[in-house]
C-alpha cells in the first residue's frame, strides 16, 4: 500500500467510524508502522485539511461533523482497483453496440459520468483523455447479446444454433443459462447444455441465432459453477487433472513474477534468479498459447503431454522462418 492509497484508507476510515479510532487500529488497517501512521495523520489534517481531531479521553482520532457539509479529499482520490472498474464499466457502456440495452444503461452511464466529473480534475472527458484501458483482439459481441443477456437474468432457457470455433461445426441446441462472462476483452456464455448434458461455454460471437424460451432454465449450484468454470485454468474450464511447471528466466521472472496466472497457483525463485511457476488445468489450449508468447523465455518442465506440444509448436514456427529468406 501506497502513500496516496494509506491516505484514501485512513480517510474512509474516518468517515465510516461512529466513534474515535485508535491509532493501533489504524496501523493494522493501513498495514503500516507506528511512525507512518503518525506522518499519514498529520498529511491528511494538515496538507489535505480534514477536520482530524483527536479525543483523548478514548484515545482515538476522528473528523469533526460540525461543518455544513461532510469533509471530501480534494481532487481525484479513487484507488486504483475504483478508477480502473469505474473508467472499464464507462468504456464498455460506451462501446456497446448502437441500440445495446440503450434505454436500461442510459442511468448508469450517466451516474459514472457524473461520478467522474464530481472529481473536481478537469470533468469526466478529461480523464478518459488522460487515463486509457486498452482492449486487444477483442470481438464483437455478435447480433444476440440481448437475448442472451435477457435469458440469463429472466432465468429462461435459450435455443441456440451456434458455430464451434475449432472444428467450425454447427449445432442447435438447448440451454439454461447461467451467467454472462466478460474474459480478457470477449463475451461467454455459461450454460448447462442440455444436448451434451454438462455444463459447457459459449463464444457470443459464434452464436448464429438465439431465442428465449418459455421453460424456466435449469438451477447450476454456484459452487458447482465454481469447482467447473474457477478451479482450472483459463476459459476452457472442467476439473483440473493436470499441473504445468514452467521456468521462466531470470530476464523474465521480473514480469512473470508479478502476474497472477491461477489463484491456486505455486510460484518460486531459483538460485540462479529464474522463477518457477505451477499452475493447474484442465484443457490445455489457452496455457499453450500464453505459453508460447513468452518465446525462448520460458521452459515447459512437466507434465510431458504438454512439453511435447509446446515444444511441437515451437518446431513448427522455427521451420517458417528459414536462414535464407526467398529472394535474399
Amino acid at each position: 500500500m501506497d502513500r496516496f492509497d494509506r491516505i484514501f484508507r485512513l480517510n474512509q476510515i474516518l468517515q465510516a467510524a461512529r466513534l474515535p479510532v485508535s491509532r493501533k487500529t489504524i496501523e493494522d488497517e493501513l498495514e503500516c508502522s507506528t511512525a507512518t501512521a503518525k506522518r499519514v495523520i498529520d498529511e491528511l489534517r494538515n496538507f489535505l485539511g480534514a477536520p482530524l481531531e483527536y479525543d483523548r479521553e478514548r484515545n482515538g482520532y476522528y473528523y469533526d461533523r460540525q461543518g455544513a457539509h461532510p469533509y471530501e479529499l480534494p481532487g481525484l482520490w479513487f484507488s486504483e482497483a475504483e478508477l480502473h472498474a469505474l473508467l472499464t464499466v464507462q468504456q464498455l457502456l460506451a462501446k456497446a453496440q448502437p441500440g445495446l440495452l440503450d434505454e436500461q444503461l442510459a442511468p448508469l452511464r450517466e451516474r459514472i459520468d457524473a461520478l467522474l466529473r464530481d472529481q473536481r480534475t478537469g470533468g469526466g472527458d478529461e480523464i478518459g483523455r488522460r487515463v486509457r484501458i486498452l482492449s486487444m483482439a477483442a470481438r464483437p459481441a455478435g447480433d444476440y447479446f440481448r437475448v442472451v443477456a435477457g435469458a440469463v437474468l429472466k432465468r429462461r432457457r435459450l435455443h441456440l444454433h451456434y458455430r464451434d470455433r475449432v472444428n467450425d461445426a454447427e449445432t442447435e441446441r438447448e440451454v439454461s443459462p447461467q451467467r454472462l462472462v466478460h474474459y480478457r476483452d470477449n463475451w461467454y456464455l455459461d450454460a448447462w447444455c442440455h444436448l451434451r448434458g454438462a455444463l459447457r461455454s459459449f463464444a457470443l460471437d459464434r452464436i448464429l441465432s438465439a431465442a428465449s424460451l418459455a421453460e424456466a432454465a435449469d438451477e447450476i449450484p454456484d459452487e458447482t459453477l465454481h469447482q467447473h468454470y474457477a478451479s482450472a485454468y483459463g476459459i476452457f474450464a472442467g476439473k483440473s487433472e493436470h499441473t504445468a511447471l514452467l521456468r521462466f528466466t531470470p530476464e523474465r521472472a521480473r514480469w512473470v513474477a508479478a502476474e497472477q496466472w491461477h489463484p491456486q497457483q505455486q510460484s518460486r525463485y531459483l538460485e540462479d534468479g529464474s522463477y518457477e511457476l505451477s499452475i493447474p488445468y484442465a484443457d490445455p489450449r489457452e496455457l499453450v498459447m500464453d505459453i508460447l508468447k513468452h518465446g525462448a523465455e520460458v521452459e515447459v518442465l512437466s507434465p510431458p503431454g504438454l512439453r511435447r506440444e509446446v515444444g511441437e509448436r515451437l518446431r513448427r514456427a522455427a521451420a517458417r522462418y528459414p536462414d535464407t529468406m526467398p529472394g535474399d
